[in-house]
């Protein structure tokens, strides 16, 4: 999500390694033994999940198909929806029971997410407390061919169905049906649905609208961490197959397909949304003309039903407006295929030539941009909507606030349509890890934000650390200091206070990844690495340790020290020069220099060296020179005085004390 704008910074520099001779002592302030503890991983691979990192010869998980029709009433706001749940037990478990998220049960009086985040409530004018959140009109299961009731039991935002006979394993299923209804507010579910005011129409966004099966997997069995706000969700791989009924007049989007765009649009629209889909440029489909004129639906009164299917999701969600401007293009993926981008959004979103005029041209270079460098973009659209929810991702849609533009705008949407890559094809545990979608998903911004239109809005940056946009090696310092005795990027979002969220989960895992693929293991080993990771968990459910795994076995590199380090503590670094000597005390027989590590963060070393000859030396040390103690030396060949030495001279760690980084004689 991107509540907060999101960490930008630029890339590092890869620097070359030379060979020279060393010997090494020890020093106070850091436990190479504790740094390069051979105990990071707790347990070996299984059949499930391989030591190698990649899912297992037996790896499993269930499957959720869901089946919705929703009615929308845009006078009460009430959304009515029938939900019939294909659920599939792969596992090797009989389930005697099964457990259901309800997140718009955040609404409630009494939710957990109501008393650990007390903030007044802005939105809850349309409807009585007491009918807030889900209500449930029936819930039955279909088991062994006959219809009942369901037993079940709500609380919070999860439920409970009390199976009369389990669902065996391996591949049994069981249907279940939920005749459903919630009022939609101003800000729903945490903010990832709501509502808002146009003078031409309201917009309505639909996020976490449905009730949706909780993971069952061979890690933790039920995965119920209750919605509170921070964490966002994790939830099973499915079809989804939903109608979407609403007044007509207005304009639907969703996560997926729409498969009768003919039969509900207006002829004018249909015709222009086809030549969108062939054009490498954005073709308005609804004008601002065609808003005014109330071009929309092909039924001008009544209701209209929208027909929408997504295979192989986690999710769904999708928007309605009669204010909707419509334009799209085409999206050119790597293997030659097709997919189509496409934007809505209300007059006031046009902001002069930066504004949502460009959305649509945001979103189809950042689709190509991460299917070139990570992984092929898989779904037949990809969707922006503008409206009043800062942003929000879903499978293949996101929800951006209508008044951002300009580089604003980039950052939104490619931030938030990078999260159909992580977690929605890798299917990550958002609630419990959120490194692995917030983090990974700011780290292939950094790349995507160079690459597009020739750097127009590089590099990535903001001002939340650096107002003047310094370095980000810098920036990171003091949020590492100020989290020292607290949350780490092991820490669930939900479990600390939230202003550690954003530079913790988002800043410091993306800095970490650029740290590990330009420093520790360069653009070839790392990307090689990452694009495995993200193949071998499409669709699949990854834990923290197989990510951990994944890289070390692909790169080829043991690096449970970084690991250690960066993610499960909040170690600092200080890399210092301790000492300048020459052998046989003259400058023309080389120069021994002596590096201390101060701190308990390891890291390789570079160092520039400068002689009085104006000969320069650039050498890079690897982590492994602090396996043994906290100090080094190592010679240079120099034939004459040094200068100056300096490590780190392209500023690219995280070092807490530059002033110990240079030597002068």
């Amino acid at each position: 999500m991107h509540k907060y704008i999101v960490r930008l910074y630029r890339p590092l520099l890869l620097l070359s390694v030379t060979a020279f001779s060393f010997q090494q002592v020890s020093a106070q302030h850091y436990d190479a033994h504790q740094a390069f503890a051979p105990t990071l991983y707790t347990s070996n691979g299984n059949a499930f999940r391989s030591a190698n990192g990649d899912p297992g010869a037996k790896y499993w998980q269930n499957q959720a198909n869901y089946k919705l029709s929703a009615t929308f009433d845009s006078s009460t706001h009430m959304l009515k929806g029938l939900a019939t749940i294909d659920y599939i037990n792969n596992s090797p478990d009989d389930l005697a029971f099964l457990w259901l998220e309800l997140d718009q049960n955040t609404e409630k009086p009494g939710s957990l997410a109501s008393i650990l985040n007390p903030a007044p409530k802005k939105n809850h004018e349309n409807s009585p407390t007491d009918a807030l959140g889900f209500h449930f009109n029936k819930i039955q299961i279909l088991q062994n061919g006959k219809w009942m009731d369901a037993d079940y039991f709500v609380e919070g935002t999860r439920m409970q169905l009390r199976l009369p006979a389990p669902v065996k394993g391996n591949g049994q299923s069981l249907q279940i049906k939920i005749d459903y209804s919630f009022p939609l507010q101003k800000s729903s579910a945490g903010d990832r649905a709501g509502f808002m005011e146009t003078p031409e129409g309201t917009i309505f966004e639909f996020g976490y609208w449905f009730p949706r099966m909780c993971v069952y997997d061979d890690i933790r069995g039920w995965n119920t961490l209750p919605f509170v706000g921070g964490g966002e969700f994790y939830f099973e791989y499915g079809d989804v197959d939903y109608q979407i009924t609403a007044p007509s007049g207005m304009i639907a989007v969703g996560s997926g397909q729409l498969l009768n765009a003919k039969e509900v649009l207006d002829g004018k629209l249909f015709t222009q949304l086809q030549k969108a889909k062939q054009s490498d440029k954005t073709v308005v489909i609804r004008s601002k003309s065609d808003v005014q004129n109330g071009i929309a639906t092909q039924k001008k009164s009544g209701m209209t039903t929208w027909h929408f299917t997504m295979k192989n999701t986690r999710d769904v969600a999708f928007a309605l407006s009669s204010s909707f401007i419509w334009d799209g293009s085409k999206i050119d993926l790597p293997s030659g295929k097709n997919s189509f981008a496409q934007s809505v959004y209300p007059a006031q979103s046009i902001i002069a030539d930066s504004g949502w005029t460009r959305a649509t041209e945001f979103l189809k270079a950042s689709v190509e941009d991460f299917s070139k460098r990570w992984f092929e973009y898989p779904y037949p659209e990809a969707t922006n909507v503008a409206g009043p929810i800062g942003g929000m991702e879903f499978p293949a849609l996101t929800f951006d606030h209508y008044s951002v533009s300009g580089k604003v705008l980039w950052m939104l949407i490619s931030h938030e349509i990078g999260h159909s890559w992580y977690p929605m094809i890798v299917g990550s545990d958002e609630r419990r890890v959120p490194f692995m979608d917030e983090g990974f998903n700011t780290f292939v911004d950094i790349y995507a934000q160079a690459d597009f239109n020739k750097g127009e809005f590089a590099p990535k940056r903001d001002g939340e650390y650096a107002p003047g946009g310094g370095n980000p090696a810098d920036e990171i310092v003091p949020v590492i200091k100020e989290v020292q005795q607290g949350p780490t990027l092991m820490t669930p979002p939900d479990w600390q206070d939230y202003k550690y969220v954003h530079p913790m989960s988002y800043f410091k895992t993306a800095f970490g990844l650029v740290l590990l693929r330009e420093v520790i293991l360069g653009p070839e080993r790392f990307d090689y690495a990452f694009r495995h990771y993200t193949a071998k968990w499409a669709y699949k459910h990854p834990s923290p340790t197989d990510f951990f795994r994944t890289i070390e076995n692909a790169a080829g590199e043991d690096l449970g020290w970084f690991w250690r380090g960066w993610f499960y503590n909040n170690w600092q670094l200080d890399q210092a020069v301790e000492s300048v000597k020459y052998v046989n005390e003259d400058p023309k027989n080389g120069a021994l220099i002596t590096l201390e590590n101060k701190e308990q963060l390891p890291m390789p070393v570079t160092i520039l060296i400068k002689e009085s000859n104006n000969k320069t030396h650039r050498v890079k040390l690897p982590v492994e020179i602090w396996q043994r103690g906290a100090t080094w030396t190592f010679q240079v060949p120099s034939t004459s005085s040094l200068s100056t030495v300096t490590v780190d001279p392209e500023e690219q760690l995280p070092d807490t004390n530059r002033k110990n980084n240079t030597w002068k004689p």
